[in-house]
């Protein structure tokens, strides 16, 4: 038999996602994959690969049981997780044995969540990834019954964690100056650096309103700029001056009026702030953004080494068998005292 994840329950939002498809905004596809790409370096580091697939939930998971013994990881928006029963720790590498059940329930905080299995889900590759795309049709949404191909696993610990700073309740966005940025007046470029804003209800793949506290947004004629090419994080300004930052799944031209655009590195945090959420916004210069991406690409080559073992009294772990490797055999750096 070979090895599968076998999907009891999915939520309502359920993809399969990897690093997305660089390169085609050129032919009109723009590159898709994880919401959170941050997570996805998170989840592989905790189980020790690289490039692999993950499950995306947005806003809640479902119900999973392996078809053998597996690894696997929680990363990005924390939900309420358990194998038959027993709780486990998000952010941190579990072991799932075959025939468990896991239970991944609704967000706590944030909006994505992702399931790394080791060996990392398989699937049709189109233009170099799996990633499901929707807003272009590559793909689908993971739904109930299906069973998720998982590659071979070469093995590693479970039981380990990585520190995360929190990035799941909204928070300041970093933003540059954008093509159109200058037909705005000058009152609602400052504005929009001192106001706080709402993350609205209305929010998918291709992106996600926020509501200003003030008035809206707006130039003369904003509705009449010429259509040109538009990438994740540009801040557009629809009709009724609300902003509309642009994500993963985003449109590759557009004619309405951008007034900024989120810097990649803050992209995570704009793209898990749930509903309600407060946020604000921080103009920088280009070479503030170029060095925060420097320090993100940093980071991300770091978090390899960040992972720690989970040290707790036995008596205290409740899915103690997530502790082990997927061989059977105890962690060699792991010690319970």
């Amino acid at each position: 038999m070979s090895r599968a994840l076998i999907v009891l329950r999915a939520g309502p939002a359920l993809t399969l996602q990897d690093d997305g498809r660089p390169g085609w905004i050129t032919y009109g596809l723009s590159r898709g994959g994880a919401m959170d790409r941050l997570a996805l370096a998170e989840g592989r580091a905790l189980l020790g690969q690289k490039g692999s697939v993950a499950l995306e939930m947005g806003g809640m998971g479902g119900l999973f049981e392996a078809t053998e013994d597996m690894r696997i990881a929680l990363s990005g928006a924390p939900m309420r997780a358990t194998i038959d029963g027993a709780p486990l720790l998000w952010h941190a590498s579990h072991l799932l044995p075959r025939g468990a059940k896991l239970d991944i329930g609704p967000a706590t905080a944030g909006a994505y969540g992702y399931l790394h299995v080791g060996g990392g889900f398989q699937g049709p590759e189109f233009l170099g990834a799996v990633s499901a795309h929707l807003t272009a049709g590559l793909g689908g949404a993971v739904e109930p019954g299906a069973r998720l191909s998982v590659g071979p696993d070469r093995g590693g610990a479970t039981g380990r964690k990585l520190p995360v700073e929190d990035r799941f309740g909204g928070g300041t966005l970093r933003v540059v100056a954008s093509l159109q940025t200058e037909l705005f007046p000058g009152d609602q470029r400052d504005r929009f650096a001192e106001e706080g804003f709402t993350r609205d209800n209305r929010a998918n793949r291709m992106g996600v309103k926020v509501n200003p506290d003030g008035p809206g947004y707006g130039v003369e004629g904003g509705l009449s700029v010429v259509s040109e090419v538009i990438a994740p994080g540009d801040i557009q300004m629809t009709g009724d001056g609300a902003p509309f930052v642009l994500l993963a799944e985003s449109q590759t031209t557009g004619g309405y009026p951008r007034l900024a655009t989120v810097i990649p590195a803050d992209l995570p945090r704009i793209a898990q702030a749930p509903a309600g959420a407060r946020l604000r916004f921080r103009w920088i210069s280009l070479d503030e953004a170029l060095a925060a991406e420097a320090t993100r690409r940093r980071l991300e080559a770091e978090l390899p080494r960040r992972a720690v073992p989970v040290v707790r009294h036995p008596a205290d772990v409740p899915d103690l068998l997530s502790h082990k490797l997927v061989s059977g055999f105890s962690s060699g750096d792991h010690h319970d005292h």
